[in-house]
């Protein structure tokens, strides 16, 4: 048989497959107690600020807090955090690299020498990166691991959910007119690999007016409610967009954002148990 690249949709041994999935395993050294996956349906759409914002909001709150960067051949986590840092290794374990207000980081980019340098392999290749940034890190003690993972409901998303430990997920989308079915097909997966949805955040749903204050709809009126209404999950936010915020995060300071938007995700993500 050949090697799997866990593509069961376009695989010809589908359903007679002995291939065994290898569940990731965490390392002796580390305990995390929830892990959280942000997925989006397509890129563009906000999903590694979402990640971000999320951790440094939990870590506010006094949480041990770690991301593990799935998006491999797109990180962008390392930058919204301003590291320069590599990570290196000691006795076959990764040492993650910890931010300004003490999460720990673990991003494709932390291992190459020079940031701007693509990374190149077949999907099997980066869903094994993936399992070995959770399995042979030294997270140590966290309260939540958030795994930025790879937009599209592709092979490295699939092999995220199939060897990962993922408790819950957040969907991130944008309000335009592709979401309802990108969407549907983000919940579509997660409900194939029995992962509990969360709830949806709507990204750039509005801008504020300076001077006024009045919501801005840059992108149109979204159909998101009707569409939860239909699809039967929860609208955790609608988040606008805030020039101030793209900014700090360009300048690598996303953790000096605040969103008071934001308040109400962080809250039912701490209420799940």
């Amino acid at each position: 048989m050949s090697e799997c690249n866990h593509d069961c949709e376009h695989c010809g041994s589908a359903g007679n497959c002995d291939e065994e999935i290898k569940k990731a395993v965490l390392n002796d050294r580390s305990h995390i107690k929830k892990v959280i996956g942000i997925l989006s349906g397509k890129g563009g759409v906000g999903k590694s600020y979402i990640t971000s914002l999320l951790a440094v909001s939990l870590r506010r709150e006094g949480f041990k807090v770690g991301i593990l960067d799935a998006d491999v051949t797109g990180p962008s986590i390392p930058k919204a955090f301003g590291i320069t840092e590599k990570a290196y290794g000691e006795d076959n374990l990764i040492f993650p690299i910890e931010t300004r207000t003490g999460i720990k980081i673990m991003s494709s980019n932390l291992l190459l020498e020079d940031d701007s340098e693509p990374i190149v392999w077949r999907g099997v290749l980066l869903g094994n990166l993936v399992k070995q940034f959770y399995e042979d890190v030294l997270w140590e003690d966290l309260d939540y691991l958030l795994i930025d993972m790879p937009p599209g409901t592709g092979d490295v998303a699939l092999t995220s959910f199939q060897m990962l430990p993922i408790d819950d997920l957040i969907i991130v989308t944008s309000p335009q007119d592709l979401v309802s079915m990108i969407v549907t097909k983000a919940i579509k997966m997660a409900n194939m690999m029995k992962i509990k949805i969360l709830g949806v955040i709507e990204n750039f749903s509005y801008v504020k007016c300076t001077k006024c204050n009045e919501k801005i709809e840059l992108f149109g009126t979204s159909d998101l409610e009707k569409f939860a209404k239909q699809m039967k999950f929860n609208i955790l936010a609608k988040l606008p967009l805030v020039s101030e915020n793209a900014k700090l995060v360009d300048k690598g300071r996303v953790e000096e954002v605040v969103l008071p938007e934001f308040d109400e995700v962080v809250n039912k993500v701490m209420e799940e148990k």
